[in-house]
């Protein structure tokens, strides 16, 4: 094989594996943002549906998770931006 070649094959690896990276942390993030509203707001027993204030607070504990994950996605573009820069 030619080094352009490996070169092209680098790159293509390189990719997949940032893109598996980037799929394997969304899992991780909604499986802890499950696992934390879940234990915030769900009672002891579980009946066919969530009570009015179970669903509340879930869907208030989901919507300040994803504020704060785009927050800092923000902050962590945004630095990676300067340190480019500079």
């Amino acid at each position: 094989m030619s080094t352009a070649t490996d070169e092209v094959l680098e790159k293509e690896l390189a990719s997949f594996i940032e893109q598996e990276s980037a799929r394997s942390q969304v899992q991780s993030s909604i499986h802890t943002l499950t696992d934390m509203c879940w234990k915030k707001c769900v009672g002891s027993s579980i009946g066919g549906r969530f009570s009015r204030g179970e669903e509340t607070c879930l869907t208030n504990c989901v919507d300040r998770f994803l504020d704060s994950s785009l927050f800092i996605i923000n902050k962590v573009e945004e630095a990676r931006r300067q340190a480019g820069g500079a």
